[in-house]
């Protein structure tokens, strides 16, 4: 038997930063932004509120879609990069604001591919015995955004989306996942500062350390790679062809890259979901995010096969395939 997706949930901050305020902080401009990413508006976090806070709006509403209680939920997995601490888990923080008291918790740390990395551990523990499992996609990127750096800083918006797993059928579910990792080139997307290498102080701040640092021109041309790699490998594993997928989720990381993965996919304009404009790259949160839109917009039917694929910081990829 399969893991199946049985409710999903999302939920971004009230706040919107479009292109025309990114104007006013750094020397940028809307059509620059929307050229070169495909990104108009992104969603940032109000003073105090944390990536547990986001967490637990999705959460609830991705239980509320299952028909699930918390209570009777045995793993929670959060997927994120930016949570409330380094210690505790945000994940712990959720369950005790969830209310989920029988659950075990723990974070994910793979980046842009957390989600798919998390979906993949839940599935396993569905395949094992486990009930149900809560998976999640948390971030709050604008924490670790340079507001400075005109060529990060229009990239990235807060937000989160989650799912509920429970055991499905032989014929539907999430049918395979694929992950994979490179630390090879772990300096293409990281954070250098803040950690046990280097930790907080005034050099790491007034460096800008504790921010995201890039090297976007090759990065682009390894995400669309891998990421058409990961899809491919997702394909092969169930015995299908592309053309049998009726809507492909990608990392809403850059308009380019997903138009240039779906090419080389060769799948229709109509077969890709995007809310790249609305929400910008919400790493980890980015797959659910788009997922519940998807299911609220009635893009996905039952019988419907769902590729998902990721990459990000580490540098990770992934995929996955889902009969709904």
């Amino acid at each position: 038997m399969n893991s199946a997706i049985l409710g999903t949930g999302s939920y971004v901050p009230e706040h919107v930063l479009t292109n025309a305020d990114l104007e006013r902080m750094v020397e940028t401009s809307d059509t620059w932004i929307v050229e070169r990413t495909g990104i108009r508006e992104r969603r940032l976090v109000e003073s105090g509120q944390a990536c547990s806070d986001l967490a637990l709006e999705a959460a609830q509403r991705a239980l509320l879609s299952a028909n699930v209680k918390a209570s009777d939920i045995d793993l929670i997995l959060l997927a994120t990069c930016t949570g409330d601490t380094s210690l505790p888990s945000t994940a712990c923080l959720l369950q005790h604001r969830l209310g989920a008291t029988k659950a075990a918790a723990c974070d994910i740390s793979a980046a842009c591919c957390g989600f798919v990395y998390a979906l993949s551990i839940a599935d396993a523990y569905v395949k094992t015995g486990m009930r149900y499992v809560l998976v999640i996609g948390a971030e709050v990127m604008s924490a670790i955004t340079n507001w400075t750096d005109r060529n990060t800083c229009v990239l990235f918006g807060d937000g989160a989306g989650a799912v509920v797993l429970g055991l499905g059928s032989p014929d539907s579910g999430v049918l395979s996942t694929h992950l994979h990792a490179n630390g090879r080139l772990s300096e293409m997307i990281h954070v250098p500062g803040g950690g046990s290498k280097e930790p907080a102080s005034r050099e790491v701040l007034d460096n800008k350390r504790c921010y995201i640092h890039m090297k976007g021109n090759e990065t682009f041309k390894i995400a669309v790679k891998s990421m058409e790699e990961a899809a491919q490998e997702a394909v092969k594993a169930n015995g299908v062809i592309m053309g049998d997928i009726d809507l492909f989720i990608p990392h809403q990381a850059n308009m380019r890259i997903l138009k240039a993965v779906s090419q080389r996919l060769g799948l229709a304009q109509e077969k890709l979901m995007i809310n790249l404009d609305k929400f910008g790259n919400t790493s980890a949160a980015s797959i659910p995010l788009a997922l519940d839109e998807a299911v609220q917009s009635k893009r996905i039917q039952k019988g419907h096969l769902v590729l998902l694929a990721a990459f990000g910081a580490g540098l990770t990829w992934a995929s996955a395939l889902v009969r709904w």
